[in-house]
């Protein structure tokens, strides 16, 4: 008797997968962020999207044939965002910002972990690098912190948990935003909120966390976060804007008492990504 293959069957394929890059002002950067995408092993659709038109950003569209998109309507990073996010036509979409730099393998990576998903994929992130003063930082007080945070999620079987997701968000935000790629079609109506500078993609992770459905996660790093003083992050954290918002969204899953404690640990670790 002839022996029956059972083949896994694939959901997802680079033709199903979009990045959607954020460019804003003049980055020396974003040439580097665009050469990053263009060399993927597995190709996929790319284009550029901005609120800020200008002859640096149309002439590297240009240079790499990367369709752009000018935002006319709401502004700010949560209006850019929800912009790019509904720009894509495919099913998978990545909002990689102009500073950042994506490894090679970073889509090949994320269509794995999808493709692995028992059920429902909500979204899939990756493990990161930092890249300060052009060096790869692969490993500082911040990064372990968050990578200790995320070791229940290199298990297959707490993807779908959303006891263990929201257990991981409760104590701060692990999650890398430029790496996370988002699928579209099992999150209907979703959009980022205006209603913060920096923590929009935490409070996104929280309001997600609360939905049926898997937040898969590449536990190697499949890109680098540029941390520089003219970064949004940086600027925010000087700023000190930084600890209000993180109180607001700490106060979705503790006490006040909890909240203050935590924040006070919170910023502890967050001081790590100063310059």
């Amino acid at each position: 008797m002839k022996k029956i293959e059972h083949r896994k069957i694939v959901l997802y394929k680079g033709e199903d997968h979009s990045f959607a890059v954020c460019a804003y002002g003049e980055s020396p950067y974003l040439d580097e962020c665009l050469r990053s995408l263009v060399v993927q092993t597995v190709k996929s659709h790319i284009f550029i999207i901005t609120s800020t038109p200008n002859p640096h950003i149309f002439s590297s569209a240009e240079k790499y044939g990367i369709p752009l998109y000018v935002n006319n309507g709401e502004k700010g990073l949560a209006g850019d965002w929800n912009f790019a996010y509904d720009h894509a036509e495919t099913s998978l979409v990545t909002l990689a910002h102009q500073d950042d730099r994506y490894y090679k393998n970073y889509t090949e990576d994320i269509l794995t972990a999808l493709n692995a998903c028992c059920r429902h994929p909500l979204l899939v992130f990756t493990d990161y690098n930092e890249r300060r003063e052009n060096r790869t930082v692969v490993s500082n007080h911040l990064l372990k912190v968050k990578r200790f945070m995320l070791l229940p999620m290199r298990f297959h079987c707490f993807w779908r948990s959303r006891f263990i997701r929201r257990c991981i968000l409760s104590f701060g935000n692990p999650i890398c935003c430029p790496s996370v790629t988002f699928v579209k079609n099992h999150l209907l109506g979703f959009s980022f909120r205006n209603n913060m500078k920096s923590n929009i993609d935490w409070q996104a992770w929280e309001e997600l966390s609360r939905c049926r459905g898997e937040f898969a996660y590449v536990s190697r790093p499949c890109m680098e976060h540029r941390i520089h003083p003219n970064s949004t992050t940086s600027g925010i954290l000087e700023a000190n804007e930084r600890k209000k918002e993180d109180i607001r969204v700490l106060r979705r899953f503790w006490p006040e008492w909890a909240v203050k404690l935590i924040e006070y640990f919170y910023q502890k670790a967050e001081k790590f990504n100063e310059l």
